[in-house]
């Protein structure tokens, strides 16, 4: 808790921003989000190999934060958790959206001891998203690159955008030449042949930025980079690879974890050219708001949306010393690299070690600008501010439900975590494993039979939040057989 001086000072700062937003100069907004960037794949963050300068100087002008989370271990719920501050099991959207259906039970054809839960397919239109509500006080709203929350009619300008570049149900570029234009995307205009998907976004970006200077905006820049298909420019494929030879690391490259190998070594040299790419990118955004002169007014976040890439699809990176990666519910699924830069907000520099989740970016983002909150719809939001300032504040527990079988290995689950102690939810079989990240945040040393009062009372936590949001739950699947490989394998061990 805020003892009285912290909560006035609060209630000071607060004051200032909403005067600065009825002298006309509220703060403008940039948000950045990733796809599938590990927690280490940045310099900032530990990384020897992928370069980020961009990034890593967003770091020394704002704060890092280390033990950051998505809401989920894949792509649509946290993305929908960041539009609504709700945990996205509140409005079901808790897998990534096929718009085939192919992750429905209705059509499971894996051989998995349990049927995936149903889901919506679609982020609904009831929510008040962040854009609405920035747009709602003025705001010009602008999206770019993936959105992957519900086909035509559920798009990025449904949903509070004025302005969508690229954002549609698809959460890869998989049509066109993919990361080269001709783009085959209905909202994305085609550039000349070859040009590159990650540069194309931010330039635009950059319009949308130096056409509103003189008006409050929020841009979303949502790069499809580095989800799959991996691909990169031939120079930067080359230069990886020659930094892969020249490094040469050592030590295992891949670990057993359940039924997939995980990568332990970053060197993956079209990854690494996809990762500088990402990083070049942002920094067109931040040259852009230096050169309109928006640095002093302009809130930057950035973020991924799970964890990298480890055990499937190429394998293209290492979540060290984390566990597992994408699609799992270890740390390597769901802690990611986060940013933010929060003029008269944020100390230059700072690291910030509490834990956090992307719901709570919609009131962090409402009170840095000023911006009337909106509990009742940020239910699950806490906002950050007060970290930013370097405040003392201590979360609630935050929680994971996902209730489906990914393409990563990982399977049905849900966590919770409280200060230092996670506990991990196994539904196929019910089974409890408790780790301490502070002296173990690689998830080694299962405590749960060492501590059964600990892992009974975070048990208890877990399951009276599940009945709280009325969790879907995966079901048994009739159709199982143990005697043939699982469905947890990757095709070409099947």
């Amino acid at each position: 808790m805020l003892d009285r001086p912290d909560r006035l000072l609060r209630a000071i700062l607060l004051l200032a921003a909403f005067a600065a937003t009825a002298l006309g100069a509220p703060p403008n907004v940039v948000f950045l989000l990733a796809d599938d960037l590990g927690w280490r794949d940045l310099g900032c963050y530990g990384s020897r190999f992928y370069e980020t300068p961009s990034l890593d100087s967003l770091a020394s002008s704002g704060a890092r934060f280390t033990q950051a989370y998505a809401a989920c271990p894949v792509c649509s719920p946290t993305r929908a958790s960041i539009m609504t501050g709700k945990y996205p099991v509140r409005i079901r959207v808790t897998d990534y959206i096929s718009p085939s259906g192919g992750n429905q039970p209705e059509s499971w054809s894996r051989n998995t001891a349990m049927l995936p839960s149903p889901y919506s397919d679609r982020m609904p239109l009831e929510e008040t998203t962040l854009a609405e509500a920035f747009k709602e006080n003025g705001y010009a709203t602008f999206f770019a690159g993936k959105w992957h929350l519900g086909s035509e009619g559920h798009w990025p300008e449904d949903q509070g955008f004025d302005v969508n570049k690229g954002g549609w149900e698809h959460g890869g570029p998989w049509y066109g030449d993919k990361y080269f234009s001709p783009y085959g995307n209905p909202n994305l205009a085609d550039g000349p042949p070859g040009e590159f998907l990650p540069e194309r976004l931010a330039r635009e970006t950059a319009r949308f930025i130096a056409a509103n200077r003189d008006k409050p905006f929020l841009a979303f820049l949502s790069f499809y980079s580095v989800h799959t298909p991996l691909m990169t420019t031939a120079a930067l494929e080359a230069k990886y690879e020659a930094k892969a030879k020249r490094l040469a690391f050592s030590g295992p490259r891949w670990i057993r974890e359940g039924f997939r190998d995980a990568r332990q070594v970053q060197d993956h040299a079209i990854y690494g050219g996809m990762v500088e790419a990402l990083d070049s990118a942002v920094g067109t955004v931040l040259d852009a708001l230096a050169a309109n002169g928006l640095e002093r007014r302009t809130i930057v976040v950035f973020m991924s949306d799970n964890g990298g890439l480890s055990t499937s699809e190429g394998s293209p990176t290492a979540n060290l010393p984390l566990r597992g990666g994408k699609g799992w519910m270890y740390e390597g699924g769901i802690r990611e690299p986060m940013l933010i830069r929060a003029p008269g907000a944020t100390r230059p520099g700072s690291v910030i070690d509490e834990p956090v989740t992307s719901t709570d970016f919609y009131p962090t983002l409402l009170e840095l600008s000023g911006l009337r909150l909106r509990p009742d719809q940020h239910l699950d939001g806490e906002s950050m501010a007060p970290l930013l300032r370097g405040e003392a504040a201590r979360r609630s527990p935050l929680y994971w439900h996902y209730p489906h079988y990914g393409n990563q290995g990982g399977a049905p689950s849900a966590a919770i975590r409280a200060g230092d102690w996670k506990l991990i939810r196994w539904y196929e079989d019910g089974a409890n494993e408790l780790y301490n990240l502070e002296d173990d945040p690689g998830e080694r040393y299962d405590l749960s039979a060492l501590l059964p009062e600990k892992a009974g009372a975070l048990a208890e936590k877990l399951d009276n939040w599940l009945a709280e949001v009325d969790a879907n739950m995966p079901s048994r699947n009739p159709a199982y057989d143990a005697g043939k490989p699982s469905g947890r394998l990757p095709p070409d061990e099947r």
